[in-house]
């Protein structure tokens, strides 16, 4: 199979749900791209491509759908997963980042002994939205002293313009909805 015929096979894996989480929004739910598992491995290994030849030594996840991406992107680099959640739910001492949302701020949190100054970190996420997470979960990384090599994701969402908050990083997307 062809990577085009691969990825057409995954966009008809990712199924909308309208109106989820709230009326006008067109949620793009992975479940069936999991229930899938030669898609869910395609998936995967083509998020994890463009990363073999970066020398990443830690693969850092965010809560709770890059979770699901992480942890085989993090094998089929021979990479650690590092976990970052929302805050109060790592159970050891955590480094935190507050970031803006469009009305209000959240924060990140991540293990202070996850990555250290000698780490390459490929960050994961299920969707690239306004980059305001994916943003966050960079200056976290990089507040450990760790390097950024770089974010790949399952999904981009064209004109929310994530990319651009997210500026000289290297930045790859499977799917590309505009």
């Amino acid at each position: 199979m062809t990577e085009a015929t691969a990825v057409r096979e995954i966009y008809r894996a990712i199924r909308d749900i309208p109106d989820f989480p709230k009326p006008g929004i067109v949620f793009k739910d992975i479940t069936p791209l999991l229930l899938d598992p030669v898609a869910f491995r395609t998936a995967v290994d083509l998020m994890a491509a463009p990363f073999r030849s970066a020398r990443v030594t830690r693969v850092v996840s965010i809560e709770s759908r890059g979770f699901l991406l992480g942890a085989p992107i993090a094998l089929a680099l021979e990479a650690g997963l590092v976990p970052i959640r929302k805050p109060g739910k790592l159970p050891a001492a955590t480094g935190r980042v507050e970031y803006a949302l469009e009305y209000g701020t959240d924060a990140l949190e991540m293990h202070r002994d996850a990555v250290s100054e000698s780490d390459r970190v490929l960050i994961v996420d299920d969707v690239l939205a306004t980059g305001g997470t994916a943003g966050a979960a960079a200056k976290l990384v990089r507040g450990h002293g760790a390097e950024v090599v770089g974010f790949t994701f399952l999904i981009e969402l064209d004109f929310l313009k994530g990319r651009q908050r997210l500026r000289d990083e290297r930045i790859e997307a499977l799917l590309h909805y505009t």
